[in-house]
């Protein structure tokens, strides 16, 4: 699959709305809160990956509106519902492809996740830790596209950072 933005998280984005068209479902749209918010997510896990590749993190629900939308610049009344996340880790970089089949979506339950029929946005964040794992998460929500998540001052929130979609 040749992908050419350069930007790991807009092609695992492009390679989720690939594998939901291929299942006749609609494409998702890409979210910039979403994406902060899963970088956000990336950024507190990073450290929480078995050598075989186990997330042992779970931040507690509180955090997406009390810690990661803040941090982003989420406007508070646009929060809406998140209705699905895949995380995944591994010991070392890998490109988006083999990411996606990987360590995302290597299950029936993290695939039934993708194709959930209620989502509509998605946003991915990807962080790598030195001498340590790389983390991705994926988030979705059902909201509308430029009414739910919506970045303050045009996305210049405090941790708005590349990486994210």
């Amino acid at each position: 699959m040749l992908l050419i933005s350069g930007d790991p998280a807009n092609d695992l984005v492009d390679i989720i709305n690939k594998n939901r068209t291929s299942q006749k479902l609609p494409q998702l749209n890409d979210s910039p809160g979403l994406g902060c918010m899963a970088l956000q997510y990336a950024e507190l896990c990073k450290g929480n990956c078995t050598s075989n590749g186990v997330v042992n993190c779970k931040p507690p629900e509180d955090d997406f509106t009390e810690v990661f939308g803040p941090n982003c610049g989420v406007e508070l009344p646009t929060f809406g519902t998140i209705t699905g996340h895949i995380v995944g880790c591994q010991p070392k970089y890998l490109e988006p492809s083999p990411a996606f089949s990987h360590v995302l979506v290597k299950d029936s339950k993290a695939l039934s996740i993708l194709r959930n029929k209620s989502h509509t946005e998605v946003g991915v964040g990807l962080v790598g830790a030195h001498k340590s794992s790389f983390f991705w998460c994926i988030l979705f929500s059902n909201g509308k596209t430029n009414s739910t998540f919506v970045l303050e001052d045009n996305g210049k929130g405090d941790q708005a950072k590349e990486g994210v979609l």
